[in-house]
């Protein structure tokens, strides 16, 4: 009976000794790795944007008056200077046709100032220079005649100098009175004639304020565009600095795109850009920038960028909320691994890699890097060229695991 017993007891020890030798063992993973390249990387600046129009106009009145027609609705395309809507005009259509006649009659005006019409003054003055010259004349008849007599003996010296002396005094109230009329001619035609054109001036800006504020009861398109918004109807009383339609126009959409401070800094005009929504087919569209704000958005910590983006078919909408994209150059040599070798941390460039060894044993690595858009992560550090990576089967693995590695020669 000790016999059965004592070869049992061996039996359970032989047992237990192959059970821990079992436990001691650690298991080797099949792994796959590949090498680590370098590659040329381009860069690029992501940000959230929304599609505007690159010409927005908000149309209001420039005066107060009822809407009687509308011509257009929401959602409709125009063309530039296409009549939107009218207003009551009845009151400035009464107030051009008054402007309009006084410029007819400040015109009339003109035409008879400048035709030598003068006033009654000026024809006294005249009258006067006549009755002057005629005196004048008889004072130097009588002068002569005189002078003749005195000749022949036949009248006094002093008859003589009576005559000198009327001659003289006619002489002296002609030129007087030529002299008045000069200066009455010269100052009363300059005068009149710069009265008449100051009138026809204003009748005429008159007349033009009239004509401006009757062009203001049409309300037109300033370019081609679409109505994105209407506020009025017919019957609405319109009224300066209140809106009564936009006009978007969306033959080029612009993406405005929000960027961080940060990484703004490589970002000019004329770079590529393009724009997306993550959750639309189809609405990838490139451009290039037309604009870099030299602001930045104190709550934000942002900078606008502006992608352009031609849009004849009209697919991006004004408001559309997606994604801009910005090309800023390229990486030369950047250190670059598939995205299934790398476990970020989220929201940050932390991130974890395993590097397998010469024995085959993986260790776990910290690294910094950032996703590319074409399935690869960059590293910035913690990787160096021609190490081996695992790419696949690292999930769950501890650090210093022996693997079978596989898709890289040893």
């Amino acid at each position: 009976m000790k016999r059965p017993i004592a070869g049992l007891l061996l039996s359970l020890l032989l047992w237990g000794c192959k059970s821990g030798d079992k436990a001691d063992t650690k298991p080797v993973v099949n792994v796959s790795v590949q090498r680590v390249v370098t590659a040329n990387v381009p860069l690029s600046v992501s940000a959230p944007a929304s599609i505007s129009g690159k010409s927005e106009a908000h149309i209001s009145a420039r005066i107060t008056a009822t809407v009687q027609r509308l011509l257009v609705h929401k959602g409709e395309m125009v063309k530039k200077g296409q009549l939107l809507a009218v207003l009551d005009q009845r009151d400035l259509t009464a107030q051009r046709a008054d402007a309009a006649a006084a410029v007819s009659s400040s015109e009339a005006q003109l035409q008879r100032t400048q035709s030598g019409t003068i006033p009654a003054q000026l024809t006294q003055v005249r009258g006067e220079l006549n009755a002057r010259t005629a005196a004048l004349d008889l004072a130097q008849k009588v002068y002569d005649r005189r002078k003749q007599l005195f000749g022949q003996g036949a009248i006094s010296g002093r008859e003589l100098q009576i005559s000198e002396s009327d001659l003289a005094q006619a002489k002296a109230n002609y030129e007087a009175a030529r002299v008045n009329l000069d200066v009455m001619e010269k100052h009363t035609s300059a005068e009149d004639l710069r009265m008449a054109q100051n009138s026809l001036s204003q009748s005429q800006a008159r007349e033009a304020l009239a004509s401006a504020n009757l062009s203001f009861a049409e309300l037109r398109s300033p370019f081609d565009g679409a109505v994105t918004e209407q506020l009025v109807f017919p019957g609405d009383l319109a009224s300066p600095g209140t809106a009564m339609f936009t006009v978007v126009d969306l033959s080029s959409a612009v993406a405005r795109a929000q960027v961080n401070a940060d990484d703004a800094a490589e970002i000019k005009t004329g770079q590529a850009c393009s724009f997306s929504v993550s959750d639309i087919n189809n609405t990838m569209r490139f451009g290039k920038v037309t604009v870099v704000n030299q602001a930045v958005d104190p709550a934000r910590r942002t900078i606008e960028v502006w992608c352009e983006i031609p849009n004849q078919d009209h697919v991006l909408k004004s408001g559309l909320f997606g994604a801009a994209k910005i090309a800023t150059g390229q990486a030369s040599n950047a250190i670059v691994l598939p995205a299934s070798a790398v476990e970020f941390e989220e929201g940050t460039q932390q991130a974890k890699v395993f590097i397998v060894d010469e024995h085959h044993i993986a260790h776990l690595r910290e690294v910094k890097a950032v996703a590319l858009d074409d399935g690869r992560v960059r590293i910035f550090s913690g990787v160096r060229p021609g190490e081996v990576v695992i790419t696949a089967g690292e999930y769950g693995l501890p650090d210093g695991t022996e693997v079978n590695p596989a898709g890289v020669s040893r």
